[in-house]
C-alpha cells in the first residue's frame, strides 16, 4: 500500500522531548517576570547620604526593571537555545534507545514476511510493554509455523494418498489394455474397490476442510440421540466383528452441525470397533452433563496402546499402526483427524487416554446449551 511520506517516529518523538524541554524553561522564565521582575520599579533609584567627598559614601545605583531586562533577556535567550539544541540530541538518543525494540520486533516481522517462520525475537530485559509485545509475537509465529508445517505436512500426504489410487488403476488398466483374455470381471471389481476408496478419500478430505473453516449452521444438537444413531448405523459392523456395542447416559445438548456431529460420533464409534479385540470386545457409548459441558464417551476394549503413539492418533493420514485393525476397515487415515477437527470446530476438546487392560478411552467434551422450552408449556 503507497503511503505519503511523513516523519519517522524517533524524529517525532525527538521534536516532542526538545519541544516539552523548551516549553518547561519558557514557563520557568515566565515564572520569573510574573513573580520577581514585574514587582520592581521601572524608575532610576540613587541613594546615599553624601555626594562621595570628603571620604563620605556616594550614592548608590540600584537598577530598575529595564536594566534587569536588559541583563537577564540574552542570558535567558542563551538557556532557552541551550534546552532547544540539548533537548534535540538527548532526545533522538533517548527515543533511539526507547523504539529499539519496535526496530528489533520489526525485523522479524520483515523475515517472517519474507518466509521465515522460525525466527524469534526472544527480547531480553524487564517484563514491559515492549516485552510482552515481542513475547506475543513469538507466540503468535510459533503458532503460525506449526500451523504451516501442518498444512505441508497434510498436502504431501493427502497428494500422495490420492496418488496410489489412481496409480493402482493406471495400473489395472495397463493389464487390460496388454491382456485382453483376462477375467474383465475380476479387473472390474477391482478398479470399482480402487475407485471407491479414492471417492471415500477426497470426501473426507472436503468434510475436513469444512469442518476447519466453520462453514456450518448451527443448531440444538443433543448428543444421546446422535450416539444412538451412529450405534444403530455402525451395528451391523460390529455384530460382523462380534463386537457388543452399548449405548448409555442422559440427554446432552449442545449447539452445532449436527451433520458434523454425528460424524465425529460415528468416526469415533467406527475406530472403536475397528481397533478392537478379534472376538468378543466391547464399545460403550455415554453421554451425560457435567460441570457445564455435554460429555460424550466412548470406551471400547482392544490391546495396549502405546502412551507415544497417543499424541499421533488425531494427525491426518495417521492409522495407529501399531494397533490392532484389519485391512478391510483400514480406513483413509482421516478418522480421528476428522474427529478433532469437528471438536475444534465447535470450541470443544477431545481426550484419548489408554485404558489400563487395553483399548482406549475418548472424551469429547462441548459447550452445554440447554434445551429451550417446548412452546406447548
Amino acid at each position: 500500500m503507497n503511503r505519503r511520506p511523513g516523519f519517522s517516529a524517533r524524529l517525532k518523538l525527538t521534536l516532542s522531548y526538545a519541544g516539552f524541554l523548551l516549553l518547561a524553561g519558557a514557563l520557568l522564565l515566565a515564572v520569573v517576570w510574573l513573580f520577581l521582575l514585574r514587582y520592581v520599579p521601572d524608575v532610576s533609584l540613587i541613594t546615599g547620604p553624601g555626594d562621595g567627598r570628603r571620604g563620605e559614601p556616594g550614592p548608590q545605583f540600584i537598577p530598575n526593571r529595564s536594566d534587569l531586562l536588559r541583563a537577564f533577556a540574552p542570558r535567558a535567550a542563551q538557556a532557552l537555545a541551550f534546552l532547544l539544541l540539548f533537548g534535540l540530541v538527548g532526545g533522538w538518543i533517548l527515543a533511539g534507545r526507547m523504539l529499539a525494540p519496535l526496530t528489533q520486533i520489526a525485523d522479524a516481522a520483515r523475515t517472517a514476511a519474507n518466509g521465515s517462520l522460525s525466527h524469534r525475537i526472544r527480547m531480553e530485559g524487564p517484563n514491559d510493554e515492549f516485552r510482552e509485545l515481542a513475547d506475543v509475537f513469538d507466540a503468535m509465529l510459533g503458532q503460525l509455523e506449526s500451523h504451516v508445517t501442518q498444512q505441508q505436512r497434510f498436502a504431501a500426504n493427502a497428494s500422495h494418498e490420492l496418488r496410489t489410487p489412481l496409480a493402482i488403476s493406471q495400473t489395472l488398466l495397463d493389464v487390460a489394455r496388454s491382456d485382453p483374455a483376462r477375467d474383465q470381471g475380476e479387473l472390474i471389481e477391482r478398479l470399482h474397490t480402487v475407485n471407491t476408496r479414492a471417492i471415500d478419500l477426497t470426501e473426507a478430505l472436503l468434510l475436513l476442510s469444512r469442518a476447519d473453516r466453520q462453514s456450518f449452521t448451527r443448531e440444538s444438537v443433543d448428543l444421546s440421540l446422535i450416539a444412538e444413531e451412529a450405534a444403530e448405523m455402525l451395528l451391523p459392523l460390529a455384530e460382523q466383528r462380534r463386537i457388543t456395542l452399548d449405548v448409555t447416559g442422559e440427554r446432552a445438548q449442545t449447539v452445532g452441525s449436527a451433520e458434523l456431529i454425528l460424524r465425529m460420533v460415528t468416526n469415533l464409534v467406527q475406530n472403536a470397533i475397528v481397533h478392537n479385540l478379534p472376538d468378543g470386545g466391547t464399545v460403550t457409548i455415554h453421554t451425560q452433563s457435567q460441570h457445564g459441558a455435554s460429555v460424550l464417551r466412548v470406551e471400547n476394549t482392544g490391546h495396549r496402546v502405546p502412551p507415544e503413539l497417543l499424541p499421533t492418533l488425531t494427525e491426518p493420514f495417521q492409522r495407529g499402526t501399531q494397533r490392532t485393525r484389519t485391512d478391510q476397515h483400514a480406513g483413509v487415515g482421516l478418522g480421528l483427524a476428522i474427529v478433532h477437527s469437528i471438536v475444534r470446530a465447535h470450541d470443544g476438546t477431545l481426550d484419548l487416554t489408554p485404558r489400563p487392560t487395553g483399548g482406549l478411552l475418548a472424551t469429547i467434551r462441548l459447550p452445554h446449551h440447554p434445551q429451550p422450552p417446548s412452546p406447548n408449556v
